[in-house]
């Protein structure tokens, strides 16, 4: 990785903490699978943007962000269900 700022590798990585934080929470009110999934999901967006950075093609590139894309979208339903 490159020591200069990424906005998305950084609002990403944020975001992920504030997913574990939340996931805590959810797991002290017994919310076991909510917990779990939504763990799963929020953390991956940020995964797969990292992983994004060192993509060996231009389709790689856009394939792991479309992947990113879908988690953000699974963690947004899951978030609405509560």
């Amino acid at each position: 990785m490159s020591d200069k700022p990424n906005l998305i590798v950084d609002l990403t990585f944020s975001f992920s903490l504030k997913i574990i934080s939340f996931s805590e929470i959810l797991e002290s009110k017994k919310k076991f699978n909510m917990s779990n999934q939504l763990f799963k999901s929020g953390t991956s967006i940020g995964a797969n943007v990292c992983e994004a950075q060192g993509a060996e093609s231009k389709n790689d590139f856009k394939h792991k962000c479309k992947i990113a894309y879908k988690e953000a979208e699974e963690t947004e339903y899951l978030a609405e269900t509560m």
